[in-house]
């Protein structure tokens, strides 16, 4: 029986979920979060988001299992499920008003984030991903720290510009040029 989750037979793998199998259960847990976790830093979300988010929505998914509230139609129907429970949750955490004051989601990212085709989109995410992480790790040390201030700790320019003891305009430009030498060594890796 252990064999069979590692196989992609979705019948087989929805049981050994409903049976509680400690390694069905992990197996499924850990191939889906990264998905998840590019869905939510994608769309205005933090890693710590992700995470929330991602327990919320396999649990959903092993209750909606338990109550037989699902059939799958394919070999990645649940896959695919679990990515629909956590989009829909997401959006709903985006278009709440607590969100909406502490991180400012534009309507832009509202209208990318639901006309996103799941399966390709993921794909295409991990792969965009993947190279812009690569390219980062070429950049030099003042451009990821700069990077890493803004986009992942949020922190304003203002913020930023007191603490490296510069004028916003400065570092405004800096985060710009940062950008541009970020996208010319994703470009110039997929040549």
């Amino acid at each position: 029986m252990r064999e069979a989750h590692k196989t992609n037979n979705q019948l087989q793998l929805i049981e050994a979920i409903k049976a509680n199998d400690q390694i069905a259960l992990k197996e499924f847990y850990m191939s889906n979060y990264y998905k998840i976790e590019a869905l939510v830093i994608k769309n205005s979300g933090s890693v710590e988001h992700a995470k929330d988010l991602y327990q919320e929505s396999f649990i959903a998914v092993w209750k909606n299992l338990k109550a037989n509230k699902f059939e799958p139609k394919n070999e990645t129907a649940l896959q695919g499920y679990l990515y629909q429970i956590a989009k829909n949750k997401w959006m709903d955490i985006l278009r709440s008003n607590k969100f909406k004051k502490t991180n400012g989601l534009t309507d832009e990212a509202m209208v990318a984030l639901k006309e996103e085709p799941a399966n390709e989109a993921i794909e295409a995410n991990e792969s965009k991903l993947n190279a812009t992480m690569s390219a980062f790790k070429n950049l030099g040390q003042p451009c990821k720290q700069l990077l890493t201030n803004f986009y992942y700790e949020k922190k304003s320019l203002r913020e930023i510009a007191s603490e490296l003891q510069l004028e916003e305009a400065s570092v405004r430009n800096k985060k710009y040029r940062c950008m541009e030498k970020l996208r010319s060594i994703v470009l110039s890796s997929k040549s």
